[in-house]
């Protein structure tokens, strides 16, 4: 496999150092070419013939050689990611205050790079105030923590401070190496494709909306690190992904209720889905049968999902869609206003290689102050980049 990632593991005193020669594995299975800095308290808990077998790499602790401590800048430029696993209370605090008494710590001051910390220690350690002051100190400082898990602890104690297992780091620092993580611990919301509204047990009218925008929405988000729930229409594309929460509704009423169970938990609210305006006012238990020339069928306003969320909304960002064909930013004004939103993507039927069932977008967004930015065509995945770095720029 070829490598994509330089990952720089530097590796505390705590007895979950055991479990980092299959970290070191799995990230080289990964792709990530792994080098490694440890503590001289590290090193009563892990072999350093070990790290260095599995990494391929010489391991480097010594502060007091002058070869070794010439590495620490080297090796802050080099890495793509520094990962501090396991992260002891000891390391987390001098971390936290600056302190550069050790290889590992000069590497961590020195390096341009995203920094990620895996915890472990005991319960009480991890629960303690102090603790817990220096990791809101790191988290600031623009650290990303990694756990840590619950279970039963070295002590024989039972609850959190488990260094989270390798897998998961893994699967952590691969979504950040992918792309940028400045969704990461928010909940956005997706809709996206068509309702579908019954006639008869065999018909329903419904619209072209294939779910595509919304689908890359979703995506894209995911990779950005933000917690995903996608409520979709059963008539648009089909969609999975392991890291979005999909939802799958039928008619619009069925979608309003789920988009209003959804939105009180989230931080955004993207609504891309193709809502019917209106569904038969009554449904045929039976079909119906052919027989005259024409037939006439009764239709009801449904609920207008957008208009009601904007009536509830409690600081989340909310963002509409307007498709239109003529009076374009006019009509998306109005609905911005109407509807209490906070962003509204606008699309234009006369604009080429936009609109249902392509792979191809173009927008023009105005926000709540009325700003209008206009963007090229781009493929569904920029477009939903591009949407997504204005939602994160409402956080």
């Amino acid at each position: 496999m070829a490598v994509n990632h330089k990952v720089l593991l530097g590796i505390s005193g705590s007895i979950a150092a055991y479990k980092t020669p299959d970290l070191v594995r799995l990230l080289i299975k990964a792709g990530c070419e792994v080098k490694v800095v440890i503590t001289e308290s590290a090193k009563s808990m892990v072999s350093e013939l070990s790290l260095a077998t599995v990494s391929r790499n010489v391991v480097v602790s010594d502060i007091a050689s002058q070869a070794q401590w010439n590495n620490h800048v080297a090796l802050g430029l080099w890495a793509n990611v520094m990962l501090v696993a396991p992260g002891s209370a000891n390391t987390i605090a001098k971390m936290a205050n600056g302190v550069c008494d050790n290889m590992l710590l000069a590497c961590y001051l020195s390096a341009r790079c995203p920094v990620m910390l895996a915890p472990a220690m005991d319960l009480d350690m991890f629960e303690h105030a102090t603790t817990q002051k220096n990791l809101a100190i790191l988290k600031q400082n623009g650290v990303s923590i990694i756990g840590p898990a619950s279970g039963e602890l070295a002590s024989g104690l039972v609850g959190q401070g488990r260094m989270e297992e390798p897998q998961i780091i893994v699967e952590q620092i691969l979504r950040l190496l992918k792309g940028k993580q400045d969704l990461t611990g928010k909940h956005i919301v997706v809709s996206a494709g068509p309702t579908r509204e019954p006639i008869d047990p065999v018909r329903y009218l419904s619209n072209y909306s294939t779910g595509k925008m919304g689908y890359a929405i979703a995506e894209q988000a995911a990779k950005r690190g933000a917690q995903v729930t996608l409520i979709a229409g059963k008539g648009g594309d089909t969609f999975a992904h392991k890291e979005v929460k999909t939802i799958w509704v039928d008619s619009a009423e069925e979608m309003y209720k789920a988009c209003e169970l959804e939105f009180e938990k989230c931080n955004a609210f993207i609504m891309s889905a193709a809502v019917a305006d209106y569904t038969p006012e009554t449904v045929a238990a039976i079909k119906i049968k052919k027989k005259d020339d024409e037939m006439q069928i009764k239709l009801k306003k449904t609920t207008d999902i957008l208009a009601t969320l904007g009536e509830q909304k409690k600081g989340q960002t909310l963002v509409g869609f307007a498709l239109e064909t003529n009076d374009e930013i006019e009509n998306a004004r109005g609905k911005l206003k109407r509807k209490n939103l906070d962003l509204i993507i606008l699309n234009s039927m006369r604009d080429a290689g936009a609109g249902f069932g392509t792979d191809t977008n173009k927008i023009t967004v105005l926000d709540k102050n009325e700003k209008v930015t206009h963007f090229e065509l781009k493929t569904k995945k920029d477009v939903a980049n591009d949407i997504l770095d204005l939602v994160a720029a409402t956080f």
